[in-house]
């Protein structure tokens, strides 16, 4: 796949700014932006703005998707959920990280266009369900590793319950960037920083 300047010059800027992983450097190189923004906004691909997308949600700059990624520590056997598909920029780039990932996503619109993107980039190992991300997507847990993909007001209990023995969840709790981790069955809970999704509560989410 040919790499255009833009995106190389955001993959530069990512590392400047402290994504050191090359496995997510990667991973945003095989999953170009420019493909998930419609094509009016196709100059602000790369540029570190929130982009609108359809059904008033929002995709957020670069370096929240791969901020979220390098944070979420993700291998090739694990199973991960996103809640909040949105664009799918972040299921696409975490596709690169994992053997499957499942996507929750209320939005059928949303789905349909994320699903012909993943076709275009030959990325097959995501899964997308229309259903209510809040709830996580139970029949297929629990997951290694799970990232919501929209803001919360509390912590979403119903999809920690989700979460496998040495599992991460990572979630924007009333702007806080918050990192969970279950290490057997005890849940522990760790603030790592600020961090504006320009989202809001569940329900009128805007999604990655």
């Amino acid at each position: 796949m040919s790499i255009d300047p833009g995106l190389i010059d955001m993959i530069m800027r990512l590392r400047s700014r402290g994504i050191s992983s090359n496995t997510v450097l990667r991973a945003v190189e095989l999953a170009p932006r420019r493909h998930f923004v419609p094509p009016e906004k196709r100059g602000q691909a790369y540029d570190a703005v929130n982009v609108p997308i359809a059904c008033g949600q929002t995709l957020p700059p670069p370096m929240t998707a791969a901020l979220l990624a390098q944070l979420l520590d993700v291998n090739a056997d694990h199973k991960v959920l996103t809640p909040g598909l949105g664009s799918g920029y972040l299921a696409a780039i975490l596709s690169h990280m994992a053997t499957r990932i499942y996507t929750v996503e209320r939005y059928k619109t949303l789905i349909r266009e994320a699903d012909e993107r993943f076709r275009a980039l030959d990325i097959y190992n995501v899964v997308t369900r229309h259903g209510d991300g809040r709830y996580g997507w139970p029949g297929q847990a629990p997951f290694d590793r799970i990232v919501m993909g929209y803001a919360l007001r509390a912590e979403p209990e119903a999809v920690l319950d989700q979460l496998a023995p040495g599992g991460k969840m990572l979630a924007v709790i009333d702007g806080t960037l918050t990192l969970f981790e279950k290490p057997r069955t005890k849940i522990s809970t760790t603030e790592l920083m600020p961090l504006d999704l320009d989202m809001v509560e569940a329900g009128k989410s805007k999604t990655i």
